[in-house]
């Protein structure tokens, strides 16, 4: 009977010892993959030697898939760097060229010159200034999309928001004969970046403008729980049913807007805009009877950082 309780004592200590070999060998396991994820984290991950046994094979393998996500991640980097060098270049070189045929239609206008002239003149710095918007837009775009800009939202005021961006548009308006109003309401703060989002909504409100003859756009402010809402309505032709799916897709026009100024990009980069900052935007169009676009922005919670522009 001795031996046998001997026997099962002996036995319970050897399970004993092997369960805590292999605890200690899978913590040592788990304390080098853990060590590996916080190396590769903060983007200094290299490989190391590893012995061939059952749980380092584990490490093996996850070493080697830490390392090739390292190898692709300083690939995306070199990429971006180059993009951005590029983008800054295109944006750098194209400035003297632009201002020196803005500068020569210029100077031709105010000469005395047939009326056929005057009127060549007169396009060539229509389209002088077409293809700097064009380029601006197009860097703006480009810098949004590969990353090279990021967005910092804060807590700020939407009804200063809006009404500053207003303000910008008002001239552009009244050439038209239109007013362009925002509406009193309750005082409302959102998470947004004040410089990014003054362009998206900017982008909106100048659409508006071009696509209405008569009337005008009317801004106004929209408390929820999760979000606030700036809704742009203007009295223009409206959108046709069959557009509204690509009104956002990148150089559409719809077909009404020949003869129109524009490229195609500007609500395409308001809703990149607005993506970023953890928003979205909503259309109600009906074709003859004007738009509304309501531009959805995260509502601040109280902790939230507050932008310069509305601190005391």
């Amino acid at each position: 009977m001795a031996a046998v309780v001997t026997a099962a004592v002996i036995i319970a200590l050897a399970s004993a010892i092997a369960a805590a070999v292999m605890y200690m060998k899978q913590r040592r396991v788990m304390d080098s993959i853990e060590e590996m994820l916080e190396t590769a984290r903060k983007g200094s991950f290299t490989e190391h030697d590893f012995d061939e046994s059952r749980f380092s094979a584990l490490e093996n393998r996850f070493a080697d898939y830490l390392a090739t996500s390292e190898i692709s991640a300083q690939r995306v980097k070199s990429e971006k760097d180059k993009i951005k060098t590029l983008i800054a270049d295109i944006s750098h070189q194209t400035k003297t060229p632009i201002a020196n045929i803005r500068l020569y239609s210029e100077l031709l206008d105010e000469m005395e010159l047939p009326q056929a002239a005057k009127e060549c003149t007169l396009q060539l710095h229509a389209q002088t200034e077409k293809l700097s918007f064009l380029i601006t837009s197009l860097v703006k775009l480009s810098r949004l999309e590969t990353g090279i800009v990021a967005l910092h939202p804060e807590v700020g005021s939407i009804g200063q928001l809006a009404e500053e961006v207003a303000v910008s548009y008002r001239e552009k308006a009244a050439a038209k004969g239109l007013s362009l109003a925002v509406m009193p309401g309750e005082e409302c703060t959102g998470m947004f970046d004040r410089k990014w989002t003054a362009e998206a909504l900017g982008n909106i409100i100048d659409n508006g403008i071009k696509y209405t003859e008569s009337g005008g756009v009317t801004v106004s402010v929209k408390r929820y729980e999760m979000f606030v809402c700036i809704e742009v309505s203007d009295t223009g032709a409206g959108i046709d049913e069959k557009e509204m799916p690509r009104i956002f897709a990148r150089f559409y026009r719809g077909k009404d807007t020949h003869g129109q100024e524009g490229v195609g990009i500007g609500l395409y980069l308001a809703r990149e805009i607005i993506s970023a900052e953890g928003g979205y935007i909503k259309v109600s169009s009906a074709a003859g009877r004007g738009s509304t676009f309501a531009v959805f922005l995260p509502a601040a919670g109280k902790d939230a950082p507050r932008s310069a522009g509305d601190r005391g």
